[in-house]
């Protein structure tokens, strides 16, 4: 069934004050990579969350700040600003900000007047954890336990992390992050060709090849959703992907043939954009040269930059790159390049905000109804100070996995090893 105006309305808008908006306020953010901010007093850095304009830095101590990018005299952006001595400075009248966006420095005014001391811009704290700085954007008496997702807790040497821009809401990409059966579509010509998900014996990629009608059955669990994908598999088996969706916008991608995890977030820059952060991670061994340097070149989940920018190469001023000439030959399915492209570029062609009330849903899209169902029901408990999924670390420590099973055991059963296994072991993937 479609959603009514205002469930889209409320499903899509992510300023402070709307219902979605002050739920994601309660979760640990992804704000920006760590490396964007490496240096001491060097320079800061835009960052829009939630519809937020901020800018972020790390002083002197190397203490992290995230506050609001204007000055509150006269409104100038501090992304112009002195990052010296513990502090932000405005070029225009040398106001300065400590990390906490209290003003510590008023050239302009007495110290007798007290006026500085009352000058005081929007902050965040700030924790940096996995390669990620994350920013918690709520209220203070109720910031939650930092993030455990398992790729953030690994050794560098066995994560990979990028992100881009998307030009569209937060929720099209989460709702295609979590739609297996496209695959069997979309990626057909990318399976058996990216270096990140061909090799090994190929039974996974034929099995999406083969069995292009997949049965989906979903499941509530204590941080969200497992979304299985079932497909036909040999030996009277089927072929289990499961993906699960961690609240608030977290998903897993299940490896195949051996390869690292993959994962994404997907985070609201404002209601027409998102950033869509992409991870590959190993839960047990570094990963190869090989493969972080597919990565860096862009294949897999990863994409090619407009140098100087995390804008695709490939994005919607160019068309992405289409190529209609390989589309028609049937050796790449979209005529787009790149996996994450190929989905990029169909969910930002819904527009920057999809009509959801036009949509006709079918039986391969019940992991998209819950998941629209889970964040609505949150939206409402945060309201009312009920208890929400995915805030506790425990409840974040979960994997994908890709598993055969015999045609009479029911995934959540057969497959809980591989989605519940301790660090430090290898995933389970077909």
């Amino acid at each position: 069934m479609a959603l009514t105006k205002e469930q889209n309305d409320q499903l899509t808008q992510t300023g402070r004050g709307t219902l979605l908006g002050d739920l994601f306020r309660r979760y640990w953010i992804p704000a920006l990579l760590a490396e964007e901010i490496a240096e001491r007093d060097g320079p800061p850095v835009r960052v829009q969350l939630l519809g937020e304009k901020l800018v972020a830095f790390r002083d002197t101590e190397g203490r992290i700040g995230l506050i609001s990018e204007f000055c509150a005299h006269r409104g100038v952006s501090l992304w112009f600003g002195r990052n010296e001595e513990s502090g932000l400075r405005c070029p225009y009248h040398g106001w300065k900000y400590d990390v906490n966006g209290q003003c510590v420095d008023l050239p302009s005014e007495p110290e007798s007047s007290g006026m500085c001391a009352r000058i005081k811009l929007a902050s965040y704290p700030c924790i940096e954890q996995g390669g990620v700085i994350w920013a918690y954007m709520g209220p203070p008496e109720l910031k939650p336990a930092l993030p455990a997702l398992e790729w953030t807790l690994v050794p560098a040497e066995q994560r990979f992390v990028s992100k881009r821009l998307q030009e569209c809401n937060y929720l099209q990409a989460i709702e295609g992050g979590i739609d297996s059966s496209h695959v069997s579509f979309l990626h057909s010509g990318a399976l058996n060709r990216d270096p990140l998900f061909s090799g090994g014996k190929d039974r996974a990629n034929r099995y999406n090849l083969t069995d292009r009608m997949p049965h989906f059955d979903v499941v509530e669990y204590e941080g969200g959703l497992l979304i299985g994908a079932r497909r036909r598999a040999d030996n009277e088996h089927w072929y289990w992907r499961i993906t699960p969706f961690i609240m608030p916008w977290h998903t897993l991608i299940p490896p195949r043939a051996g390869h690292p995890i993959g994962g994404h977030a997907w985070v609201p820059i404002d209601d027409e954009n998102c950033w869509a952060w992409s991870i590959n991670y190993h839960p047990k061994r570094a990963l190869t040269g090989p493969e972080v340097q597919a990565m860096k070149e862009g294949k897999g989940i990863h994409v090619k930059y407009v140098p100087g920018t995390f804008i695709p190469l490939a994005n919607k001023a160019n068309d992405y790159l289409m190529d209609r000439g390989t589309q028609k030959a049937g050796t790449n399915y979209s005529g787009v390049e790149g996996i994450a492209m190929q989905d990029a570029s169909l969910q930002e062609s819904m527009g920057p905000i999809q009509d959801r009330t036009r949509e006709n849903l079918c039986s391969t899209d019940n992991g998209i109804i819950m998941m629209r169902r889970m964040l609505l029901k949150a939206g409402k408990d945060n309201r009312e100070g009920k208890p929400l999924p995915g805030l506790q670390p425990e409840t974040q420590r979960v994997r994908s996995c890709a598993i055969e099973l015999p045609r009479d055991v029911k995934f959540k059963d057969g497959a809980r090893d591989g989605l519940f296994r301790p660090l430090n072991t290898d995933p389970v993937s077909v």
